[in-house]
């Protein structure tokens, strides 16, 4: 995709949503890294379901390490993966303890050094709770990348790096929230909804779906 198309591409959506914010509910960075944590594989609804119980409970790492491993699982069993997921929050939380004073750090060899924090998930935390210039490429925005022709590639490495590159970078601080949502409301995996797709028009998917017919 060339230069103006995506410059109109991203004007197209901010037209559309122009204050994007995750669907992950927090208050701190340290709610969103643990939420974000939760998520792997799982919706941010059911995550969302399963902090609203936790967080007024245990929101600092000093709480969480208080609840230790049990009693988070009592909180988080209906997500996933629980049972790594509790291993990975207590082991995160007693490091961010013991180096880093209970705070999340700003940078990211310290984040993805942290158990279960890969760099998807650490671009997600400098993006959302630090205001960074980052995107992290999930499954939706590496299919509506690839889709679209905006910024294809063969993993989310090469996507990440090709939007790095072609995003102007007015939009880059909104574009993972722009394109997630599009990805999962929209340019849906098993078969996008192209009949109602404000980017349709600069989209080079040569599949284009139909509306059903009632």
């Amino acid at each position: 995709m060339n230069a103006a198309k995506c410059r109109a591409l991203f004007e197209t959506l901010r037209e559309v949503n122009p204050t994007p914010v995750t669907e992950l509910e927090y208050s701190s960075p340290f709610e969103l890294l643990i939420a974000v944590l939760l998520s792997a594989q799982a919706t941010d609804v059911g995550v969302n379901k399963a902090t609203r119980k936790l967080y007024p409970v245990a929101h600092s790492p000093e709480q969480m390490l208080a609840l230790g491993e049990d009693g988070l699982i009592e909180y988080i069993k209906t997500i996933g993966l629980y049972k790594t997921k509790a291993k990975h929050v207590i082991a995160t939380c007693r490091i961010l303890v013991e180096q880093h004073g209970g705070q999340v750090p700003r940078d990211r060899a310290a984040l993805e050094a942290l158990p279960g924090v890969g760099r998807k998930t650490a671009n997600v935390v400098l993006n959302t709770a630090f205001g960074e210039a980052t995107i992290a490429v999930d499954t939706h925005i590496f299919r509506v990348a690839n889709r679209t022709g905006l910024a294809p590639g063969k993993n989310v490495q090469v996507v990440e790096q090709k939007l790095l590159k072609t995003v102007p970078p007015e939009f880059m601080h909104d574009a993972h929230h722009w394109l997630i949502l599009h990805g999962r409301y929209v340019c849906k995996a098993r078969k996008p909804e192209c009949w109602h797709c404000a980017i349709e028009p600069l989209c080079e998917y040569r599949e284009k779906t139909e509306a059903p017919r009632l």
